[in-house]
């Protein structure tokens, strides 16, 4: 029945080494410089507006992130998104934020993800209430990123739920954790990095990275002290649409930073976005020669069709092509390289 292509979210054998038998662990593991970005939910409850927008990135990433609320904004769940994509056999980043649920509900989840195919999940403190749509809603904030790591290390390796009781399969899972190096206060920037790592964390995506001193200052403090050799680190980018845009960004989203010198790009070409995505661009290819960092994180808002333009430009796939859903009806090449994977 299935000849011609592997079962959709049929699990892959765990390899020596490795904790998921997901292929975004393998590709890092294997030292392949990785891709990964953003599905942004849909407003809706037609499961075909998460599958197109999902199709935008097929052969470009390596994994998608199901955001959770981001921004405390009310979307599609994170865990229906990937209830939806897993069954295709794409690779699933499950964000799990501390701010809606409490541990039980989070630990449910967990499982749950586990079950459908996730083989990756961020944790993450979440945003606060009053910065969304919803600022009357009550947050919960049971748990911290730092401790769901923990929860979710201990259910994994541990086979146990918080409480101690056992479980009958552990959730065999690649946990990630966020970063923001580009705000203060800069010196305890790599000691929250290095506390994450402890409770669990095996890659980091961070926040938008517009300052590359910035970050070669923050990896090299990192690399001073081995964190480079314990975790893999995924830099954040993104394309801005205009000079306003980021602005705004810059004086209303609290963790992003933006120097002048963006700013000043930006509003000096003629076609600001089209300078956005040349700056994302560069930057990615600033970023890749950076010692200990092992890939980017495209959060490409309301422009995630720029995405495959973005990926092609900078050249940090190296002929490579990511695994997707239609990949085993293309090319007979394509298919072989693809196997190597399995």
């Amino acid at each position: 029945m299935y000849e011609d292509e592997p079962v959709p979210g049929y699990p892959l054998p765990i390899r020596e080494g490795h904790t998921s038998p997901g292929r975004l662990e393998r590709v890092l593991r294997e030292g392949h410089f990785a891709v990964t970005s953003e599905l942004a939910p849909p407003d809706s409850a037609d499961p075909n507006q998460v599958y197109e927008r999902a199709a935008i990135f097929d052969g470009y990433v390596d994994a998608i992130n199901a955001t959770d609320g981001s921004g405390a904004h009310c979307h599609m769940s994170s865990s229906s998104v990937c209830a939806l994509l897993t069954r295709l056999g794409y690779s699933l980043i499950q964000q799990i934020s501390c701010r809606d649920k409490n541990r039980i509900a989070i630990q449910g989840d967990i499982l749950g993800g586990a079950a459908m195919g996730v083989a990756n999940m961020l944790c993450l403190s979440g945003d606060g209430v009053q910065t969304g749509d919803h600022p009357q809603a009550k947050p919960v904030f049971d748990l911290d990123c730092m401790s769901l790591l923990e929860i979710a290390r201990t259910m994994r390796d541990e086979s146990t739920f918080q409480s101690g009781r056992k479980l009958d399969s552990p959730p065999r899972v690649f946990l990630g954790a966020a970063a923001n190096p580009f705000v203060e206060p800069y010196d305890w920037r790599p000691l929250r990095l290095a506390k994450k790592i402890v409770a669990g964390a095996q890659f980091i995506q961070t926040q938008y990275c517009y300052d590359i001193d910035r970050l070669k200052q923050y990896m090299q403090v990192a690399r001073d002290n081995g964190l480079d050799e314990k975790v893999f680190m995924l830099v954040g980018v993104g394309p801005m649409a205009s000079a306003r845009t980021a602005n705004w960004i810059r004086n209303n989203v609290p963790g992003v930073h933006i120097p002048d010198a963006v700013i000043d790009r930006l509003s000096g070409a003629d076609d600001q976005k089209q300078e956005g995505i040349n700056l994302c661009v560069d930057l990615i290819q600033e970023i890749r020669e950076i010692k200990g960092v092992n890939g980017v994180h495209i959060m490409a808002y309301r422009q995630e069709h720029a995405v495959p333009k973005i990926v092609e430009r900078s050249g940090v796939l190296d002929g490579r092509t990511p695994w997707h859903p239609k990949l085993y009806k293309g090319d007979a090449s394509v298919q072989q390289q693809m196997d190597s994977y399995e």
